[in-house]
């Protein structure tokens, strides 16, 4: 492996500002540049054998203009003069015809970031060859595959990428920041009886030397894909249910939408008067980080240059804020709290960044303990969302254990309750990894409604 940074062309410098100043002159009262650029290599295997290679590189540009209280956005990827001049004339042409926002604008001066920004580590300047991703994608499968009991690949995959996000507004703000990401997974079928499931692994690091290797990720799919074999169905009833860490945040994700300022602001969630009161256990903290070394999610401004904060969002349980952007923050008469987000077209939505719930005090196996008999859920799919109510619902498959112990896989199975009552019957585990920009330990919930054969 060679330690070169990739060779990846960059927007000049005076671009952003240019394509603002541009749009002030034919006639906008404000305006706000993005531009996002982007290099990748993905190479995938089957059978040993080089499948497909990936390769990508972009350079995008974005402007929203405001006139008044109109607002347009566009965006393009062709750089040059010409394009972008038709560009800046679109905007202006589009934010005279749009209807009336009382909300939109920049985000005020005091709210911005101001440099210079921290140094998060998120660029790795490590360069993979195609050669080396297949090589590392051969052996993860080859991992794979060497458990008892895998009958069949559906293929290893390896990737490397960076990119680099930049803002300018009229206002004088003027950010970016680079990032890098290296990424190695493997899908596999696992046999018994006749009959097959699928099992995989996957993992993405900022850094290489964070990625762990291919034996450590293929014996993880392998291993996964033979202990869903067998399933069986189990009957309806209400039992503890436990969901397993790398998909607990699924649970814990309808929370976000109903705290998000946009949400609020159109009375569209079902925690919309919880402000300042538990809405998870005593003991629970919910915690957004945008400046973890390192992380996936880490960032040193929102999509407006508003300055971020590492903030608890729920405290001991109890809900200390919205996610908000500056038009949610506007409508609400509140200020943003740095968790704007957005593409190269359309104006921001809210994002979060690193966010993790602190772990509690029991692994998995203790939870199993507690619970003594129940459902372990491992994967889930079609979850369903009554926004104003709560009420959720979502298929899912994964172990039946009794006594504390696994018994049996289980599949063709739906959990079911009302997110308000349950979220304050939660008790999270201990074992809380940092796989991504959303980290959840597992969570226990003491009784919900299981639909089964």
């Amino acid at each position: 492996m060679s330690n070169a940074s990739p060779s990846t062309a960059t927007i000049p410098a005076d671009l952003l500002p240019d394509l603002v100043a541009a749009a002030l002159r034919a006639g906008a009262d404000a305006a706000e540049a993005v531009s996002a650029e982007s290099a990748a290599l993905s190479v995938g295997v089957r059978n040993g054998t080089l499948e497909e290679v990936e390769r990508e590189e972009s350079r995008d540009l974005g402007l929203r203009v405001f006139i008044g209280k109109r607002q347009a956005t566009v965006s393009a990827s062709d750089l040059s003069d010409a394009t972008r001049g038709r560009l800046v004339d679109r905007a202006v042409a589009m934010a005279r015809l749009a209807p009336e926002d009382p909300y939109c604008g920049l985000a005020p001066q005091d709210r911005l970031a101001h440099g210079p920004f921290p140094d998060l580590d998120l660029f790795d300047g490590t360069h993979l060859t195609a050669a080396e991703l297949e090589a590392a994608a051969v052996a993860t499968e080859s991992a794979a595959m060497t458990v008892e009991g895998v009958v069949r690949s559906e293929g290893g995959h390896a990737s490397s990428s960076t990119s680099r996000w930049r803002l300018v507004t009229s206002d004088g703000f003027d950010g970016a920041y680079h990032g890098s990401g290296f990424g190695l997974g493997v899908g596999v079928i696992a046999e018994k009886d006749g009959a097959m499931e699928r099992g995989g692994e996957h993992r993405h690091t900022r850094h290489l030397s964070d990625l762990p290797g291919a034996e450590t990720i293929g014996a993880e799919a392998g291993r996964r894909a033979v202990a869903r074999t067998g399933p069986r169905k189990i009957a309806s009833m209400t039992a503890p249910v436990i969901f397993e860490n790398r998909i607990a945040g699924q649970v814990i994700s309808p929370l976000l939408g109903a705290i998000s300022g946009p949400s609020i602001a159109r009375g569209s969630s079902f925690l919309k008067d919880r402000m300042g009161q538990a809405v998870l256990p005593s003991g629970v903290n919910l915690i957004d980080d945008p400046f973890r070394p390192r992380g996936l999610g880490s960032t040193p401004f929102d999509d407006e240059g508003v300055a971020v904060a590492r903030r608890s969002i729920i405290d001991d349980g109890v809900l200390t804020t919205w996610l908000m952007n500056h038009a949610a923050a506007s409508q609400l008469g509140l200020a943003s709290t740095g968790h704007a987000a957005r593409g190269l077209a359309g104006p921001p939505g809210v994002s979060t960044h690193n966010l993790h719930m602190e772990p509690g005090n029991r692994d998995l196996a203790g939870l199993m303990a507690d619970a003594g008999t129940g459902l372990l859920v491992t994967s889930m799919f079609g979850p369903s969302l009554n926004a104003n109510t709560g009420d959720w619902s979502a298929g899912v498959s994964g172990f039946w254990f009794e006594a504390g112990e696994l018994a049996y896989p289980v599949s063709e199975v739906t959990v079911a309750g009302k997110l308000p009552d349950i979220y304050l019957r939660l008790v999270h585990g201990s074992d809380l990894e940092f796989r991504g920009a959303f980290n959840v330990p597992s969570l226990m919930f003491d009784a919900l409604a299981i639909a089964g054969k």
